[in-house]
């Protein structure tokens, strides 16, 4: 019976993530370790079977256990990761940009410090596997010309203190790797969307505008490009890059789907029947990447993985979700 420690699981991806372990491997034991801070939310992972741990410790009275608690505590995870541990799958992370930019403290302190503590737990009760989940940010903003494409080897060039928080969290992983022998494996996604997530990121926020009939703020001319993959399908590439990579690796996780922030939203007013007018320019967000779009060959190649839903699909169940 396989047993996982999973961060972030209160979280939008994370949450998602739990649902794709357990139809994968429903006999496993999970550790779903959160802080709840804003974005983390019990709702979502309802109906799942876990058993609130308390704070410290998961006990042994069932397969599913829910602790709060942060990563930042070295205390709370030693005392909360299991000794015969296969997977640390790490989601737990501060992701919203604009906030970043209010205030790096919370960024720098979980994102990196966090990953740190993880790390080290890891190594000390020997955990099989640390699977590390980063974004395709840590590199940068692309061209306009929809010539290049971001590449495992493509170097880091943060923009903002999310992205160079998360890419300092990337070295600390492959500096675990390097120096003590721990099987690490990372991997790098695009934007996600999909039901459950927090309503302060792009698509959420432009359809619980546009079903109030509020104004949908978009960030300068709007013509700012992001690759965009399904929930669903990001979570069924992490499972799979766990199960199949080598020890070391990084894979990039892109559905091959660029999309113009102007085009996600009037899609949205159009599948809504709410007029174009509703857009409200504002004035563009500090340090804006450009332009995201990914290479997926690798994963795809090497691990066998594409995703199954169609940005198309994936929209119309999304507003659906959030209608309901």
């Amino acid at each position: 019976m396989s047993n996982y420690f999973i961060t972030g699981g209160a979280g939008f991806i994370g949450s998602e993530f739990l649902r794709v372990v357990l139809r994968n491997d429903p006999d496993c034991v999970i550790t779903n370790f959160d802080a709840l801070t804003y974005a983390g939310r019990r709702e979502n992972f309802e109906g799942l079977g876990f058993e609130d741990a308390g704070t410290r410790g998961h006990g042994n009275t069932g397969t599913r256990f829910f602790v709060k608690g942060d990563i930042r505590d070295s205390e709370a995870v030693m005392a909360t990761l299991p000794d015969e541990c296969d997977a640390i799958f790490h989601l737990a992370a501060e992701s919203h940009v604009d906030r970043s930019i209010e205030s790096a403290h919370d960024f720098v302190t979980t994102n990196v410090l966090g990953t740190q503590v993880l790390l080290d737990c890891a190594r000390e009760k020997r955990v099989k596997r640390f699977v590390h989940i980063s974004t395709d940010e840590v590199m940068g903003s692309l061209p306009e010309d929809d010539s290049t494409f971001f590449t495992e080897d493509s170097p880091f060039e943060p923009n903002s203190p999310y992205a160079a928080s998360k890419a300092a969290a990337e070295h600390l992983v492959r500096a675990a790797s390097e120096t003590f022998g721990l099987d690490t494996v990372i991997t790098r996604c695009g934007n996600n969307y999909g039901p459950r997530q927090f309503p302060e990121k792009l698509i959420p926020l432009m359809i619980s505008n546009a079903l109030a009939d509020k104004p949908l703020p978009l960030y300068g001319d709007g013509l700012n490009v992001r690759d965009w993959i399904y929930v669903t399908d990001h979570c069924e590439a992490i499972w799979e890059v766990y199960k199949m990579a080598e020890p070391g690796s990084v894979y990039n996780i892109g559905a091959r789907n660029t999309i113009r922030n102007i085009d996600v939203v009037t899609t949205i007013l159009d599948i809504l029947d709410k007029p174009h007018s509703l857009i409200e320019p504002v004035e563009d967000r500090l340090g804006h990447d450009r332009r995201y779009a990914i290479d997926p060959a690798r994963i795809e190649n090497e691990i066998g993985w594409s995703p199954k839903v169609s940005w198309e699909e994936g929209i119309r169940r999304t507003i659906d979700w959030y209608r309901q």
